[in-house]
């Protein structure tokens, strides 16, 4: 539902929804049940002064205050109307903020869980290019026949006779390179690992 208002000033309500069609016509025709319009308007400063204490945040207090409304307004139909309104506008209120608190607790739950997920997941993935990144640090110290054989084998992931027909050697030589290559790769890494 909405109900038109300013944020600076929250006492031009022009009119508010009437009560939803499903109330039963008993209730409606009932006398002391149900408010005017008029009553909620003038607790409307007292609201948002409530609204802000309770949320500290002048947006939060006009979504609190807005929700307020709206639920009041849905179940008009339960207050007395000889009792006063203010009270139970309250009550409303500060349910509705007790409700968005758990809420938004749940929610910060869960996105700490998640957050702790991804970043598991990222401290993998960093090992892995560091990893890589040495793999490809040693490649890069071959030297350059048996580079390029290593990277179109193991890393372009041609056949042995493709390799050798895109080099214009025989495939002979492209397995040689190709094991002379990855020792010298292993023996890289294993003294890189050392190091660490």
């Amino acid at each position: 539902m909405h109900v038109a208002h300013k944020t600076t000033e929250w006492t031009n309500a022009v009119s508010f929804p009437v009560a939803p069609a499903k109330i039963s016509p008993a209730a409606m025709a009932s006398k002391d049940r149900g408010y005017a319009d008029e009553t909620i308007l003038a607790q409307l400063p007292t609201l948002k002064k409530y609204a802000l204490k309770l949320t500290r945040s002048a947006h939060l207090a006009e979504d609190l205050v807005q929700d307020c409304l709206a639920r009041a307004l849905s179940r008009r139909h339960l207050f007395h109307s000889g009792a006063n309104i203010r009270p139970w506008l309250f009550t409303v209120m500060h349910n509705l903020h007790v409700s968005n608190c758990r809420q938004s607790g749940v929610r910060l739950a869960f996105a700490k869980s998640q957050m702790a997920i991804s970043s598991e997941g990222r401290e993998a993935t960093q090992e892995h290019v560091a990893d890589l990144g040495r793999v490809f640090r040693a490649i890069n110290t071959l030297p350059k026949e048996q580079r390029d054989v290593v990277v179109l084998v193991a890393v372009q992931e041609l056949s042995y006779q493709e390799a050798a027909d895109a080099l214009a050697i025989p495939i002979g030589t492209v397995m040689s390179r190709l094991a002379r290559g990855r020792d010298k790769i292993r023996m890289l890494l294993r003294i890189d690992a050392g190091k660490a």
